[in-house]
């Protein structure tokens, strides 16, 4: 795939962000060299080869899920200008 500078003056125009015709330049040779770079990847044959989630073979050490920190709620609502049987009541911001 390849782009021209048209194209990355049009992402930066959707990404709303400013950018000059010499940053123009050099974005379209770094993601020139991106593009080649996902090429020179895809090209590669992983036939028979499993997918890893971890390249050293490591597990992810989880905690145990248990609840470590009771009921907060009469102390959230120590800061609540308005509220109605425990919940908090806003303005209205919809018509």
């Amino acid at each position: 795939m390849s782009l021209d500078l048209e194209q990355v003056r049009r992402i930066a125009h959707l990404a709303r962000i400013e950018i000059t015709d010499a940053e123009a330049q050099r974005t379209l040779a770094q993601l020139t060299d991106i593009f080649a770079m996902i090429e020179r990847m895809q090209a590669v044959d992983t036939t028979g080869i499993e997918p890893m989630a971890d390249p050293l073979g490591g597990t992810a050490r989880l905690r145990d899920d248990v609840v470590t920190e009771g009921d907060q709620r009469a102390t959230a609502m120590i800061n609540a200008p308005e509220q109605l049987g425990g919940l908090f009541i806003v303005p209205r911001v919809v018509e």
